[in-house]
């Protein structure tokens, strides 16, 4: 294994509007930047990996041991900070080098491994997609239509050749938007791999800040008490007792708008609907639909749901699939993203005397911006 990996991530992100450089917002809970070299290092495919970024934010790296990083300063220009990291470890006489462009965290290990193989019988190794869009090309302000499926659109990382490379790198006179360019400059042949439509590049804020994931956890409880029909989920459940409460007591649904005012700030149940005159009796669906709706509005959307009916009768296994079934119809949720759980309380208090049954509901909602 004579592999090395490049970041480039020295460029000021001048399209990226904001003070402080792309590559050092968090991005997933991670600064942007860490991604990259946290993958390389779980692919146990590099010898070493370099880092190449401005002095001043060196200490962004502090936490990544020194045997596996090397820190390089960045060029003024983009085949600057290239030829930079390539003159840093030339001296450990390497045999292939891979290039990858900060801005790009979503790419996976399995492109790295592919990429990898491919360099045992290619010079250059680059990925690429083909565009979804229709392309038209500026021609002295006249605009030509583009064969898209002629047209391949390259990612990062690339692959090389460390010596070929190098050798292309240190007589580069001209700036280029990729080191896959030099070879095309240069008429010699590449190797184009399919790349990963998810390894897209951060290059406007929108980009980051795309969307934004909450969770919410929702409870109640209510009593069992006798002639009374029980709801749960929606579903009309045959069984001794119903629950108690000033609506029908549905402790599912009421815990499922709990749990969804959590998840966005917006106080409680008991908020939306009082203990009034106006709501006496009012079935839980009917409940839920404003809930629903307004989450629609604020462009919020479910990911998913984590249902515990904690009860010792009547055991949720019977009616599982007819509660997620309601659930999904309600809510307008794939039933795959709806886990229905049953829980006893080992015959302690109230529940395990079946005098009561509670639920609890973690959800998971998101907000595209």
């Amino acid at each position: 294994m004579n592999n090395y990996f490049i970041i480039l991530g020295a460029g000021k992100g001048l399209r990226f509007s904001q003070k402080k450089p792309k590559q050092y917002f968090k991005y997933k809970n991670k600064i942007l930047i860490h991604h990259s070299i946290d993958k390389a290092l779980e692919s146990k495919l590099f010898k070493k990996i370099i880092v190449v970024a401005s002095k001043e934010h060196k200490k962004k790296f502090n936490k990544y041991n020194k045997n596996q990083l090397i820190f390089v300063n960045g060029g003024k220009e983009r085949k600057d900070s290239s030829l930079n990291a390539l003159k840093k470890i030339k001296k450990f006489n390497p045999k292939n080098v891979l290039i990858h462009d900060a801005a790009r965290p979503n790419f996976s290990i399995k492109l790295l491994k592919n990429l990898v193989t491919k360099l045992k019988k290619n010079i250059a190794v680059i990925p690429a997609i083909k565009s979804r869009d229709s392309i038209k090309y500026e021609n002295q302000s006249n605009y030509i239509n583009l064969d898209k499926k002629k047209v391949y659109l390259t990612q990062t990382p690339q692959a090389f050749r460390f010596k070929n490379l190098y050798n292309l790198s240190i007589n580069q006179k001209n700036n280029i938007d990729d080191e896959a360019t030099l070879f095309l400059n240069n008429n010699i042949k590449l190797k184009f791999i399919s790349g990963e439509t998810h390894n897209n590049k951060i290059t406007y804020f929108e980009d980051i800040n795309l969307s934004k994931t909450y969770f919410g956890i929702g409870f109640d409880i209510h009593r069992l008490i006798k002639n009374k029909t029980l709801y749960l989920g929606g579903v009309k459940i045959p069984f001794h007792s119903g629950l108690k409460g000033h609506s029908d007591g549905d402790v599912i649904l009421h815990a499922i708008i709990d749990a969804i005012l959590g998840a966005k700030s917006e106080k409680d149940i008991g908020t939306y609907f009082p203990n009034t005159k106006k709501f006496k009796n009012i079935r839980s669906p009917k409940m839920l639909k404003p809930i629903i709706d307004s989450l629609n509005k604020s462009n919020f959307y479910i990911n998913n749901l984590d249902i515990n009916l904690i009860c010792e009768q009547p055991k949720v296994s019977k009616y599982r699939e007819k509660i997620i079934n309601s659930i999904s119809k309600l809510i307008n949720l794939n039933k795959d993203q709806i886990n229905l759980k049953g829980k006893t309380v080992e015959k302690l208090g109230l529940i395990g005397k079946e005098k009561a049954i509670a639920c609890e509901v973690i959800i998971s909602i998101t907000k595209n911006d």
